[in-house]
């Protein structure tokens, strides 16, 4: 789920009276229920982590809920976590009766989610965690924290310590508030959390402001327009269908530190095809049935006559016998085909569950003018347009209003017939 960007100032911050007036007026005439925004709450929490921290490096998750429903938010975003590969674990000391909070635990049990006692977790948290889920206390706290809390709170604000002095230490996830933040003026003595990550809730809390690490993200998509007029919000806008936002700008990366530890299962010799055109049929099956977005890109090398190699990306149109079939303009490969050395990396993916690419090597041939005329008319009326503009791209141009241009002309050219491939 792919996260936009937005300017911090443009967000609207709420004060903790307007943040319980809203879900007042949401539980009330609007007709949410309590665990129908829990839901829709821990779920934002859970997409939000996995926007940042994948499960192939941050497996192992600890979830410290308070007894409200900000760590009820902690069980549902648990649950969804689970469910997207991660491994949590739950600490949940002080628990409740009420129905709501005793079917989020039952819903854990029957995953077999692991729940810790406070006197079960172990002394370092850094060796056996990698994320830890901040969910005791949400915007309705006031005053000091109680026990066992106070002690929890304590040990998540020793481990910013661990990170001052560079040693290894699981990422903070806070849900809402920063357990201990005073909900409008912040870590008020700097000896507070110090949360990775901070998952506002409807739209952020003031004290949110004063949150310094680098991943800030709003989850809660489910404002109506009445209330953002009536409290005057302006909130970033939800990308395609993400339950969550990133505000304010991503944290820069150490391109260096870029890295994925691929693993894939054993390929045997006795399980590959005698034909290698079957055996890449079978993976680009799989590929397909996987519902990789274009598993037919592929990138194509060929080299000129000066020996200089052209890279680009084009879609394989079908597979035979004969070989590979895929579409470029033609003039680029005729300056390339007295070369007829063509490489071919055909990537499938790295990602659910299929890691690998196919290399093909041979020579190049023009397929029939029938074939290709067959092809560029099968083409929807933009695409043919645009393939003959772009016959431009191999000359210089004086600038794209003339690829403008060119595209009006033959809009107009052709507004009644067919087009001509070899125009």
């Amino acid at each position: 789920m792919a996260s936009s960007l937005q300017n911090q100032g443009s967000i609207t911050y709420l004060t903790q009276r307007e943040a319980a007036e809203i879900d007042e007026i949401l539980m009330g005439p609007l007709g949410f229920s309590v665990d129908q925004l829990m839901e829709l709450a821990g779920l934002s929490v859970a997409t939000s982590m996995a926007e940042v921290y994948k499960p192939s490096e941050y497996n192992r998750v600890l979830a410290i809920c308070g007894p409200g429903n900000n760590g009820g938010d902690g069980l549902v975003a648990a649950r969804h976590l689970y469910h997207f590969g991660y491994k949590p674990f739950v600490c949940y000391p002080k628990r409740t009766s009420k129905p709501l909070y005793s079917g989020l635990v039952t819903q854990l049990e029957s995953l077999s989610i692991p729940f810790l006692s406070v006197d079960e977790l172990p002394v370092d948290w850094s060796n056996d965690f990698d994320i830890l889920v901040d969910a005791m206390f949400g915007f309705s706290f006031h005053g000091a924290p109680r026990p066992p809390f106070d002690n929890l709170i304590e040990k998540l604000v020793h481990l910013n310590n661990y990170k001052q002095r560079q040693q290894k230490s699981p990422v903070i996830v806070s849900v809402d508030i920063p357990s201990g933040w005073h909900v409008e003026e912040g870590d008020v003595n700097g000896e507070g959390i110090k949360p990775d990550m901070l998952v506002s809730l409807t739209a952020p809390k003031l004290c949110a402001k004063k949150f310094s690490g680098p991943h800030h993200f709003l989850g809660g998509r489910f404002v109506p327009p009445s209330i953002a007029e009536k409290y005057k919000l302006h909130l970033p806008p939800y990308p395609g269908t993400s339950m969550c936002v990133r505000i304010g700008k991503p944290p820069q990366i150490d391109i260096s530190a870029l890295r994925e530890n691929y693993m894939s299962p054993d390929f045997l010799e006795e399980q590959v095809e005698a034909d290698p055109i079957d055996q890449f049929r079978k993976w680009f099956d799989d590929a397909v049935a996987a519902g990789l977005k274009e598993p037919n890109a592929m990138a194509l090398s060929t080299t000129g006559k000066d020996g200089k190699p052209s890279s680009r990306m084009v879609l394989l149109k079908s597979v035979d016998k004969d070989g590979f079939v895929w579409c470029t303009p033609i003039m680029k490969v005729g300056r390339h085909a007295s070369y007829q050395k063509i490489l071919m990396h055909h990537f499938f993916s790295t990602g659910m569950g299929l890691i690998g690419r196919v290399r093909v090597e041979g020579s190049v041939q023009k397929v029939s003018d029938d074939e290709s005329e067959q092809y560029f008319h099968s083409r929807p009326r933009g695409s043919q347009i645009g393939a003959i503009v772009s016959k431009q791209q191999s000359t210089i141009v004086p600038g794209r209003h003339v690829l403008h241009q060119l595209y009006k002309e033959l809009e107009e050219k052709y507004s009644d017939g067919e087009f001509d491939s070899k125009a």
